[in-house]
């Protein structure tokens, strides 16, 4: 009989085990091939901005998202840098900056891609 008990909580702590992963899934995870492209909006559905890219950085500081404001359909638009944690991402994929404004992103400084030193 204890081996029995011992077996089957054995077996329910096992299954926990598996299970965990499985519950992680339902966490909002997004490919960032998926939030590329995006259009940006504020806390009023307002669209202020697209997500151009997402970038990495070496330094440790953390993913950046880099935004085009400004322009019209494409034209004169600028790019700005946004730490990516400061973006509220739903389930069902929108993006939204809180508290952000199409001016307060125009005021950021330009973003430039680093250049790569010759090989």
């Amino acid at each position: 009989m204890n081996k029995t008990l011992l077996l089957a909580g054995a077996a329910i702590f096992g299954l926990s085990l598996f299970g965990g992963p499985a519950s992680a899934e339902t966490a909002i995870n997004v490919r960032g091939s998926e939030i590329i492209g995006a259009s940006v909006l504020n806390n009023t559905g307002d669209t202020i901005g697209k997500v151009d890219d997402l970038i990495l950085t070496m330094d440790g500081k953390g993913p950046q998202a880099v935004l085009s404001v400004g322009g019209f359909l494409g034209v004169g638009a600028r790019l700005v840098a946004v730490p990516y944690d400061s973006f509220k991402i739903s389930t069902d994929e929108k993006v939204t900056y809180p508290n952000g404004t199409k001016d307060g992103l125009n005021a950021l400084p330009e973003f430039h891609y680093a250049k790569k030193p010759a090989p």
